[in-house]
């Protein structure tokens, strides 16, 4: 993920460059990327394989896994109870949090358009690669991490839209006879995304590090996986995949934010998968900070004020659930430092009638390259989500069992003087887990799928006296284009006209 951003550009120009009609002109520009010059060395493989790891902030701004109104993280928070938003602009973001969606609302349809791209471009670069001359390792490899992305974005695709008609035959990708295809199975659905994990998973190593941090590894495979399952309540599956983590050596890091500060680089013992973050890059930069922070919040410690828009607020409903002792709010403040007459003071964001606490999960760039994105790495996966998933998984289809004990006491109190908790019956434990989950895991782009596989996602905008608040909005509807562009043949999802 290290390697320049000019390898990852050429390599997006993978299509045929057309040849001019002019047979008489033999003008050849040598810098031109083409059939005859391109994929045709290792060097071209690895920079096709990169450039495919840019779905992951689907480009400019990050509207994968960026913080803007697009990304997944904001829409994990702002359509469920873990996140409002201080902009009115003319009801957007009111639109996320009552599930206000329609075919026309870009920010929630544009995963569709942009990772359907990806995957369609995932599947005509792998026979590419596999006709290359190199080792079979490097080749094995560099297919298991295609198939790995085309897999986790297929995913994401399932999770926001139900089944969708992706393409995984190369020799039909950009014909007419692609966009044709009618909507699968959603069994065929968890299949596809089942067996481009696992084949990736029987070449990838455990890990990655140094200049390859940050790509696909078999843990990230399982981890996605054990996401899928938990979704489909396989719980044993789940399970299997989760034990499968636990062998390959991960453990909790003794400092939360170090998850989350510039300390993150090159990862640690317990991030399985981040998105390697430059703060020179508009397409691959961290621009958490700003949509964050209050306009007047001073950090003495990074030299003052950061640039600071006052965006996402947690609710104070949400946040008192938490308790006062609980080392995480470190992170997650009521009270925020700020400068007055050139002294530090905290200021009571309750008391001055602010919509909730302060959400600073990501700390500042020492470098401070630039006031609005900063190089600290994007978490995309890590070890506590993977122990609180699999203590879940344990309870559901055996109780709380000591183990299902030991690894939400893991997390619950490494970080703080919180007691350890026993005791509890299966639906104690279920609610327990739950909470853990909110209260180590807020904004980290899973608070929405928790809340589905809980049934409580419709329940939330109910509760929170949205109207017209139907079970269909579990989905996202797909772009208006998507169903117009196929004559019909790709059908909507329910729900929406």
């Amino acid at each position: 993920m290290k390697r320049s951003l000019k390898l990852a550009c050429l390599a997006l120009i993978l299509v045929p460059f057309l040849n001019s009609c002019e047979k008489d002109l033999q003008y050849k520009n040598s810098q031109e990327l083409n059939n005859d010059n391109f994929f045709k060395t290792a060097d071209d493989a690895s920079a096709a394989v990169t450039a495919m790891y840019s779905g992951m902030m689907q480009g400019y701004l990050g509207n994968g896994w960026g913080p803007e109104q697009a990304g997944y993280t904001t829409q994990a928070s702002q359509t469920t109870d873990e996140a409002v938003c201080n902009w009115d602009d003319s009801g957007r973001w009111k639109k996320l949090n009552g599930l206000v969606f329609d075919p026309d609302f870009n920010s929630i349809t544009g995963h569709y358009s942009s990772l359907m791209r990806y995957v369609s471009k995932i599947t005509t670069t792998i026979p590419k690669i596999q006709q290359i001359a190199m080792t079979d390792e490097l080749k094995k490899r560099y297919v298991g991490e295609l198939k790995a992305l085309r897999a986790y974005y297929m995913q994401i695709l399932y999770l926001y839209y139900g089944p969708v008609p992706v393409i995984l035959d190369p020799s039909i990708v950009n014909t007419p006879a692609s966009a044709q295809t009618a909507r699968p199975s959603k069994d065929v659905m968890v299949a596809n995304i089942e067996k481009d994990f696992r084949e990736a998973i029987s070449v990838l190593p455990n890990k990655f590090a140094g200049t390859d941090y940050g790509r696909f590894s078999k843990a990230a495979c399982l981890t996605s996986l054990m996401k899928l399952y938990m979704q489909e309540k396989r719980w044993q599956d789940a399970i299997d995949a989760g034990n499968q983590i636990k062998t390959i050596g991960f453990s909790l890091t003794p400092n939360y934010e170090d998850n989350f500060s510039i300390k993150n680089k090159n990862g640690n013992s317990e991030i399985i998968l981040a998105v390697v973050c430059n703060a020179t890059s508009a397409t691959n930069g961290n621009e958490y900070r700003p949509h964050y922070l209050p306009t007047d919040y001073y950090e003495a410690s990074n030299g003052g004020f950061d640039d600071a828009w006052d965006g996402y607020r947690m609710p104070w409903k949400t946040y008192d659930k938490f308790s006062q002792s609980d080392y995480r709010l470190k992170l997650l403040m009521q009270k925020y430092p700020t400068l007055v007459g050139g002294n530090i003071v905290l200021r009571d964001a309750r008391a001055g009638g602010d919509i909730g606490a302060v959400m600073l999960k990501y700390g500042p760039d020492p470098a401070k390259t630039d006031v609005d994105v900063s190089a600290v790495d994007i978490v995309v996966m890590r070890y506590a989500d993977v122990e609180l998933l699999l203590a879940e998984a344990i309870n559901e289809l055996n109780g709380p069992t000591n183990d299902a004990f030991n690894l939400i006491n893991d997390v619950h109190t490494i970080h703080g003087k919180l007691l350890p908790l026993a005791g509890l019956g299966k639906d104690a434990f279920r609610t327990a887990v739950q909470n853990e989950r909110l209260f180590e895991l807020w904004a980290e782009g899973v608070r929405r799928d928790d809340l589905i596989r809980w049934g409580q996602f419709i329940q939330r905008a109910k509760d929170d006296g949205f109207g017209n608040v139907d079970d269909h909005l579990i989905l996202y509807p797909l772009p208006r284009a998507a169903i117009t562009e196929s004559a019909g043949i790709v059908k909507q999802n329910p729900g929406y006209n």
